[in-house]
């Protein structure tokens, strides 16, 4: 279990990390569909052309290990209800759709890359930008379906091409091989998609390595980072973690410590409380929002993203990781989580195509391991980083400024009075979404 003295870590809603094979008997349900109960936005609704069903989803079966030790995705499916994505359609065209349960959708329900882009300042940067980059997402296991799927979101939202024949795409396994994958897993393979489809929707013009390591052990997925950085990356997104040990300064150094090159990683979504590698101090952790269209002059309003005490975005006081220079809060000793933030609350969930181990359709995703590819395809947008540079200092550079949407309501726990920033929204940096979302590349360029 997660090794925090946070008053929530006595219970984590199913999702377990690092632990030993008493976990384990739940893999048969997870590997057969949605493993943990569902989660909802609130009591479920009987849904009328007025009142859309509550959402409901459920974690993804990588959310359970298969082998003691093993890190863990960060993703939710929705299950059943409207999402916000379907409800803003809904006032537009008067008619009100719902995700069925366990059941692919023939069109898109949840946000896809316009809405992201928009939300984000994106727009004309996703447009213009990204063109010789490389965009690396690390996970566990082989999706036999990567690059169909890959090409079914594109195709759909009218994305360029990205696939292996033109160069675009390529899939590797840890040591570099194209032709010696691991062994394919459902479950994993749902979490790939949804990393490739947001890497995607926000760097359409991005070229995509996918780095599948044999397991979802720290050693393997860290060599899998390794290897991408290898292959010439310099933008990798993880979107799994896991509970923090005495080995993690050692693992930033194996592992995260790449000068040059901006590492994504989830914070983790079972609310406050720190989880690893989303604490090295080499990363950019990234929190997780709600997010929702508004009257405002931006149009979209963010929060944080939290279910309930055990449900929502990590974030907290790192026990092992020594505090980069640029974080400058007083409340933690070590290392703070967040360092940014993106969407992820389900209920404001983003749209995935998924065939693998499941009906071959659109699906909704939430969790941070949504908006860590979120934020390495925006650093992406931002241009290359200077080759000595740890680009999760550059958005401190612009806190503050316009650069940065200061997410200033919500909270994902408990924390101490004395530093209830490391889990309460306030303006400026805090725990959650720390030191905001993107409004532009500008906070992403050193």
């Amino acid at each position: 279990m997660r090794t925090t003295t946070s008053p929530n870590s006595s219970a984590i809603s199913g999702r377990w990390r690092r632990i030993g094979a008493s976990a384990l008997g739940t893999a048969a349900l997870v590997l057969a569909g949605f493993g943990t109960a569902a989660h909802a936005s609130a009591a479920p609704a009987t849904p009328t052309k007025t009142t859309p069903a509550k959402v409901t989803w459920a974690a993804t079966p990588c959310a359970t290990p298969r082998h003691k030790g093993d890190l863990t995705c960060n993703s939710f499916r929705v299950t059943g209800g409207t999402t916000a994505f379907q409800k803003e359609r809904a006032a537009e065209t008067g008619k009100t759709a719902q995700v069925t349960p366990k059941a692919a959708a023939a069109t898109p329900t949840g946000y896809g890359p316009s809405d992201l882009q928009d939300a984000y300042g994106l727009t004309d940067a996703a447009s213009a930008d990204g063109s010789g980059e490389t965009i690396a997402i690390v996970d566990a296991y082989d999706d036999p379906n990567a690059a169909a799927d890959l090409a079914k979101y594109r195709t759909y939202y009218g994305l360029p091409a990205c696939t292996v024949a033109n160069g675009c795409f390529k899939k590797v396994s840890q040591s570099g091989s194209t032709t010696s994958l691991p062994s394919a897993d459902s479950g994993w393979a749902e979490e790939e998609s949804l990393d490739l489809d947001m890497a995607s929707a926000v760097c359409p013009n991005c070229s995509i390595l996918l780095v599948e390591a044999t397991s979802a052990s720290m050693a393997n997925l860290g060599k899998a980072v390794n290897e991408a950085v290898a292959l010439g990356a310099r933008f990798v997104s993880n979107s799994y973690g896991g509970s923090e040990s005495s080995s993690d300064t050692s693992y930033d150094t194996s592992y995260f410590k790449h000068a040059g090159v901006a590492i994504t990683v989830s914070a983790g979504d079972e609310g406050y409380g720190a989880e690893y590698p989303a604490a090295s101090k080499y990363v950019t952790s990234v929190g997780g929002t709600a997010l929702s269209t508004s009257s405002t002059t931006r149009g979209w309003t963010e929060k944080v993203w939290n279910t309930s005490s055990t449900e929502g975005t990590g974030s907290g006081c790192s026990a092992y990781d020594t505090k980069p220079t640029w974080q400058t809060d007083t409340g933690c000793a070590k290392r703070t989580v967040s360092d940014v933030s993106a969407v992820a609350d389900p209920a404001t969930g983003v749209s995935v195509y998924d065939s693998y181990g499941v009906t071959a359709g659109w699906y909704t995703f939430g969790g941070t391991s949504a908006s860590a590819p979120v934020i390495a395809a925006v650093y992406a947008l931002a241009g290359t980083p200077g080759s000595g540079d740890y680009p999760a200092s550059y958005p401190y550079a612009a806190a503050g400024t316009s650069a940065l949407n200061d997410v200033t309501s919500g909270s994902n726990g408990t924390c101490s009075s004395s530093a209830a920033y490391l889990c309460t929204a306030k303006s400026g940096y805090d725990g959650p979404t720390g030191l905001g979302t993107p409004q532009g590349t500008d906070a992403f360029t050193g």
